[in-house]
């Protein structure tokens, strides 16, 4: 069985290969090590063997791991549904937090990100494929919503998120990608101040190389680095 380091290696070297193929700088790529259900000797060996990046899915896991190996020690993206309960310990705890899609969770990430006097980074999520088992603000309200998320004083929006439809084929999944890179061009041409959108977080270990062609700059893999799910 492959180590975990073996795993990173072989997806850089694939990560390299496919944007240099379509004429993209691969250090503007971002690899999060989707890391949820992994235990702490499977991220420590994830961190030694150079990721910097890792995403959790669940709040109380999340903080149980980061308290342990140090919110220093890496750059934290909380990729899963977030229950507005559970808003303060995200901003605590994570650098981005990519599935904002409702004006109450971000209006309650902005109330306690002002309490600590931070400036959350954020990312939209668009429910690219419409599917009612998917989270993510629909395709049409994405730029009500980043209006509306634009005025508030302690976030910053950096891009979108999208979790396509699963195919065997990823080409499939380019319709998508593409989309959502239109979408991203509609807010840039809206010239909100406080929002960037540097960022597309799309792709996961079956569709990166597509979602790299397409311009993802976050790809989430978990079980090509970590091995099935426990």
């Amino acid at each position: 069985m492959s180590s975990i380091k073996d795993n990173l290696d072989k997806i850089n070297k694939q990560i390299i290969e496919t944007a240099k193929s379509c004429g993209r700088r691969p250090e503007k790529i971002r690899l999060i090590a989707v890391s949820k259900r992994k235990n702490l000797e499977a991220i420590m060996e994830g961190i030694k063997a150079g990721a910097k990046h890792f995403g959790e899915n669940y709040i109380q896991e999340a903080i149980d791991k980061i308290d342990k190996i140090g919110k220093n020690s890496a750059c934290w993206h909380f990729i899963g549904h977030l229950q507005s309960n559970k808003v303060k310990f995200a901003v605590k705890y994570f650098d981005y937090i990519h599935t904002v899609d409702t004006i109450k969770l971000a209006r309650e990430i902005d109330k306690q990100a002002r309490k600590i006097n931070k400036i959350q980074k954020i990312l939209v999520q668009v429910n690219i494929g419409e599917e009612d088992t998917k989270s993510g603000t629909s395709i049409e309200d994405t730029i009500q919503l980043i209006t509306q998320i634009s005025t508030y004083t302690n976030m910053a929006v950096k891009g979108l998120m999208c979790i396509p439809p699963y195919f065997s084929d990823p080409d499939q999944a380019r319709i998508y990608f593409q989309q959502l890179v239109r979408i991203k061009e509609k807010i840039l041409n809206q010239k909100f101040e406080t929002v960037s959108m540097e960022h597309l977080s799309m792709g996961m270990s079956n569709d990166f190389k597509v979602a790299i062609e397409e311009g993802s700059t976050m790809i989430r893999i978990g079980t090509s680095i970590f091995g099935s799910r426990d």
